[in-house]
């Protein structure tokens, strides 16, 4: 199998989101990498940086991916769904032809730390009915390897000679998402179809992308393969790693509508 070369690294950026939070903006929506429209990074232990939260706002034609390393927030919107977002914990929602909703935090100290992610639907589904996946940590799978482990929130992951399905499924753009980490050292491929959009984000350590090194806050861009090669460098790392089938059609995006 062909081994994916980066292409491109893109370190992210300080922004302000919702009503004042702070978070890292890895992947801007003015600038997508098809079907990935939005990654942010949200991470500190300082309560003014979060504690406003996300107030009602919508989403039209897109999905949201919420991932919570650590804390807690609260999801509700105008249709009456509920859901409380805990450490390890996943929601993977469909906005369709359009949601109002709330992500607000549940504490008022402590470290709230993870990431959303926004996937792009092709135009046959975007006035499709909302609707959300919403997963507890026990409901994801994690795989032990040698010197690694590996959460896998969507998609198929192949690992000596057996494969682990993720825990979301029934998405279009047949997404890969991958918590992966690495001990120093340590050695992990991972497989990925061919002709998808694939990228790698560290956001803890280090760790080798192909042939080069990939530092904490950047983002790989990555040219076509069928797997990822990844390595721990010292000390290790921890990254997301995204694949995704390409819509391949023309995106128009203002604020939380695409």
């Amino acid at each position: 199998m062909s081994e994916r070369r980066i292409q491109q690294i893109i370190t992210g950026r300080p922004a302000s989101d919702g009503a004042g939070v702070r978070l890292n903006r890895v992947l801007s929506p003015q600038r997508p990498l098809d079907p990935f429209l939005m990654l942010d990074e949200f991470n500190s232990d300082q309560a003014d940086d979060y504690i406003a939260g996300f107030p009602s706002h919508p989403h039209r034609g897109f999905e949201t991916v919420t991932y919570m390393l650590e804390g807690r927030m609260l999801h509700e919107d105008h249709l009456g769904n509920q859901g409380l977002l805990t450490s390890g914990s996943v929601q993977w929602m469909t906005a369709g032809r359009g949601i109002i909703h709330s992500e607000m935090p549940q504490q008022e100290e402590g470290r709230m730390r993870g990431f959303q992610l926004w996937i792009n639907l092709p135009a046959t589904e975007k006035m499709k009915p909302a609707a959300y996946q919403d997963l507890p940590p026990e409901a994801i799978p994690v795989i032990e390897t040698e010197g690694g482990r590996v959460k896998v929130v969507a998609g198929r992951f192949s690992h000596d000679g057996e494969t682990t399905v993720g825990a979301v499924t029934g998405v279009t753009t047949d997404p890969l998402y991958l918590d992966v980490t690495l001990a120093a050292g340590a050695r992990l491929e991972v497989p990925v179809t061919a002709g998808h959009t694939a990228l790698v984000y560290v956001f803890e350590g280090e760790l080798a992308v192909a042939d080069r090194l990939v530092a904490r806050g950047q983002l790989a861009v990555l040219g076509d393969g069928e797997r990822i090669g990844l390595g721990g460098a010292a000390g290790g790392g921890l990254a997301l790693v995204l694949a995704a089938r390409p819509l391949r059609e023309p995106i128009v995006q203002y604020g939380p509508f695409v």
